[in-house]
């Protein structure tokens, strides 16, 4: 994916905030819905494929009164994490009224795994939800959210069924963390925070960490070793979760 693809990725994510947020939440509380959607839509993509075969899965271990469900989940899931709701996102788009909407919403939060919980806690994003809900412009983000014209999707979107022509590439774990960065710090300028204010990008992270070790490569005896930048551990840790 080249630099035009993800600016047009960003582009857009930025345009929902003003789309949908605008008269309800002041320009420095947009990245508080913004954020968190970027990355639940992101795993949200990431799960679609096997979500049936999830559901078949929960169904079983129900029957079978397993308890402790999430590590068979995520195994059929393929992922590190899972959603166990009966919900992907895109199904809340059709939900007309407003207690529905929110109700179904906050199942499908619930039902993701507990390493996704401990990320939306995080974020305190469940207290965003009655604000847009009594704004009537959750549907109206989830729907911006879930449009076919942005990919968050490790898969490419095609334009034929025979898939020989990519409308949209897919987006690899790199490639997410390149356009999440970029977007906190498009916030982080709105809300006129200096550098150092917020976490490093992972590009230069590596680099930083190249500098520590390559003068005394040769004199490293062990074959792991780990470098702490407090300041950049919490995002670390936060796509190590996502991963």
């Amino acid at each position: 994916m080249d630099n035009q693809e993800y600016n047009s990725i960003v582009s857009f994510i930025w345009g929902i905030a003003d789309d949908c947020l605008r008269d309800v939440y002041v320009r420095g509380k947009y990245r508080d819905v913004i954020l968190p959607m970027t990355v639940i839509r992101r795993l949200d993509a990431m799960l679609e494929e096997k979500k049936a075969a999830v559901l078949e899965m929960k169904k079983q271990l129900d029957a079978a009164k397993i308890d402790n469900q999430w590590p068979a989940l995520c195994n059929v899931a393929g992922q590190a994490f899972c959603n166990a709701s009966p919900f992907l996102l895109k199904d809340l788009t059709s939900r007309g009224k407003k207690q529905t909407l929110e109700a179904d919403f906050k199942a499908y939060l619930d039902g993701f795994s507990p390493n996704v919980q401990e990320i939306l806690d995080k974020f305190k994003f469940r207290d965003q939800i009655k604000t847009m809900v009594d704004a009537d412009i959750l549907g109206s983000v989830i729907d911006k959210f879930t449009s076919s014209d942005i990919n968050l999707s490790p898969e490419p979107v095609y334009k034929d069924a025979e898939k020989t022509i990519v409308k949209l590439p897919g987006l690899d774990n790199h490639g997410m963390g390149t356009i999440f960065e970029e977007l906190i710090r498009r916030f982080n300028e709105e809300n006129n925070e200096e550098a150092g204010e917020h976490w490093t990008p992972r590009d230069v992270v590596e680099l930083m960490a190249d500098l520590a070790f390559y003068p005394v490569q040769d004199k490293i005896k062990d074959a792991t070793y780990s470098c702490y930048e407090q300041r950049c551990l919490g995002l670390i840790q936060y796509w190590e979760r996502c991963a």
